[in-house]
């Protein structure tokens, strides 16, 4: 349940080269095939009722226009996209990840159809930035995900809190996972990951770049008293990383009983409900920072190849799978937040239990999608564990900023 990148470090350089390589060969306009097409469809591996949710719509699309879908699922998504693209004969449609998204954008290889969906306006402004340049949508957050605050709430009512001690700052975490610990527990646990702890950079006003996403922000002060408040809170004894409380993430933290509070995405809700069936809890919104609210976002976007001679018929199934209807489908089956506002009130509406999740779909914050900066991530997530033991955050930061430097200098070249 670790949001963790997979593929090493050689096959994204690779990938990128290759896509450099033939992205300026493709054409601005290509002929569409007539008629009746079959269209190739790349998914994740996920679980079985994604795929099972996203078979259904797509053959309800086929069925009405007349079409076939083959839908393939990837065992190495983003290994076998690189290698479809390489190869010249990349699926019709796909999913992309926010951290390959510059890579095939700026190399020319995907198809900027935002314009051309009809629900283009009723997708979350935050979510289509993820996935824009110069102010033109690529391709269409298929679903996403925030974090929030999730509470044992029979651990809650046992240490005697109530509705009013529900956290709104950064003082009163500390103080509730305080109450929260006991000699079997920590009140708070998170992964060692900047998928977690970035919510706290959010929340201080920092981030890893600026709005533009090609100047580095790593090293400055809104980040350095996020970690250092973070930092605070290991030291502290009440709160602590899910891998140091024998869980492997912040979901088994609180279903084992490890942790009275984990800060996890909507995806708990169902891994809970599977895996631990008594353990009684809820979401609600994170807690404000010195600089505001902030969580993160996580989604994948239906990508389309800028060469296709298909793109209308990928156009007109992504148009499909967006609609206010399947969204809310797709929500009920898969347990996420749909991309679309409209559907996801109705989706709040019927299930309650997001509300946390929701409450902070707004403003979250998307990650990262400079190209070269995910191993940078991933260097400064191996890091992060050394808090517990005294490391300086400061160090740290800087040492990031320098390799995010390097990261978006020669994204630039």
């Amino acid at each position: 349940m670790r949001a963790r990148r997979t593929g090493p470090l050689a096959v994204t350089l690779a990938l990128l080269a290759s896509l450099t390589a033939c992205g300026s060969g493709y054409e601005s306009q290509v002929k569409q095939q007539e008629g009746t097409v079959t269209l190739q469809v790349l998914i994740g591996s996920g679980t079985t009722a994604e795929t099972r949710i996203t078979r259904e719509l797509t053959g309800e699309w086929a069925a009405r226009t007349g079409n076939k879908v083959q839908l393939v699922r990837a065992a190495e998504l983003e290994q076998q996209l690189g290698q479809s693209f390489a190869g010249g004969s990349p699926p019709d449609l796909f999913y992309l990840a926010p951290a390959s998204f510059s890579r095939y954008a700026d190399s020319g290889s995907l198809h900027a159809y935002g314009s051309k969906l009809k629900v283009e306006d009723d997708i979350y402004p935050n979510l289509r930035e993820i996935f824009s340049q110069d102010d033109r949508l690529y391709c269409a957050p298929k679903d996403f995900s925030t974090l929030a605050l999730m509470i044992d709430t029979d651990a809650w009512k046992e240490a005697g809190l109530t509705e009013a001690d529900i956290p709104t700052t950064w003082a009163e975490l500390a103080t509730v996972a305080e109450k929260l610990t006991t000699g079997k527990r920590v009140g708070l646990a998170f992964d060692d990951t900047t998928k977690r702890i970035g919510v706290f950079m959010k929340q201080s006003g920092g981030w890893f770049v600026d709005e533009s996403g090609r100047k580095a922000t790593v090293d400055t002060l809104e980040n350095l008293r996020a970690l250092r408040y973070v930092q605070k809170l290991l030291s502290s004894g009440s709160a602590a990383f899910s891998s140091t409380v024998d869980a492997g993430w912040g979901g088994e933290a609180l279903g084992k009983g490890s942790a009275a509070m984990t800060i996890e995405g909507a995806w708990a809700v169902g891994a809970l409900d599977a895996d631990f069936p008594d353990r009684n809890w809820r979401a609600v919104e994170l807690p404000k920072g010195p600089a505001g609210e902030g969580t993160l976002s996580f989604t994948n976007c239906w990508g389309i190849p800028e060469r296709s001679d298909k793109q209308k018929a990928s156009v007109s199934l992504v148009n499909h799978l967006m609609s206010e209807r399947s969204q809310r489908r797709i929500g009920d089956a898969m347990g996420v937040i749909p991309a679309n506002e409209k559907a996801a009130a109705g989706f709040g509406a019927d299930n309650p239990e997001f509300k946390g999740f929701l409450d902070g779909a707004p403003y979250a914050q998307g990650e990262l999608t400079g190209a070269g900066l995910g191993p940078v991530q991933d260097d400064f997530d191996a890091q992060l564990l050394r808090l517990t033991k005294g490391e300086d955050p400061k160090k740290m930061l800087a040492r990031v900023q320098r390799n995010a430097e390097q990261a978006l200098k020669g994204a630039d070249r």
